[in-house]
């Protein structure tokens, strides 16, 4: 059965096209991709800081998987983290997909983008129950200040009391790379 998938990315990857190639594949396969993209757009930040916070929710409402496609500067978008962390405090999947291989609308390609998850982490409760989002300023691990700690699932004796990147647990892959057109759907499977 196909799965629900929230598709959090940064609006430039749109623009240039990337990020419509992942989230349009569905489209061209008869199976569907294996997805449904309940994916909600970036122009609504014009409606505010709470109004924004509640689309996104709502766009994660019914979803199973977040999947987070990492252009250039997706690492270091607010309403990106924002969707990161709200997907795992809701019991989301979460996988990364690198889509600066994918040519652009002018047939250019980038380097690989930095990995939103090594620049977001968890710090995990005494107990290994809670999880306080975390995000790296760039010379330190501080707290993240959009979303309060929330309930996980219970970590090993030797991750409690640690500050983890969220790489610690979410894969990432590379659309080009690893032929995401066609292993998409197992990756949200």
């Amino acid at each position: 059965m196909a799965k629900r998938v929230f598709f959090s990315f940064h609006y430039q990857d749109v623009i240039d096209f990337r990020a419509n190639v992942v989230r349009n594949h569905n489209i061209t396969k008869d199976d569907n991709g294996g997805f449904f993209d309940a994916s909600i757009w970036e122009s609504a930040k014009k409606q505010g800081e709470i109004a924004l916070k509640r689309l996104i929710n709502g766009g994660l409402n019914n979803t199973s998987v977040t999947a987070v496609l990492i252009g250039s500067e997706t690492y270091s978008r607010r309403w990106v983290r924002y969707e990161i962390m709200k997907s795992i405090e809701r019991g989301n999947s979460v996988i990364g997909v690198h889509i600066n291989g994918i040519r652009d609308k002018s047939g250019q390609t980038k380097a690989q983008g930095p990995n939103p998850f090594d620049h977001l982490g968890l710090q995990i409760s005494a107990d290994g129950t809670v999880g306080t989002p975390t995000v790296w300023s760039g010379s330190q691990w501080v707290y993240y200040q959009d979303i309060e700690k929330f309930a996980i699932q219970q970590q090993p004796v030797d991750r409690r009391g640690k500050n983890l990147q969220l790489s610690t647990w979410l894969p990432t892959y590379d659309w080009i790379g690893n032929d995401g057109f066609n292993n998409f759907g197992n990756w949200v499977g």
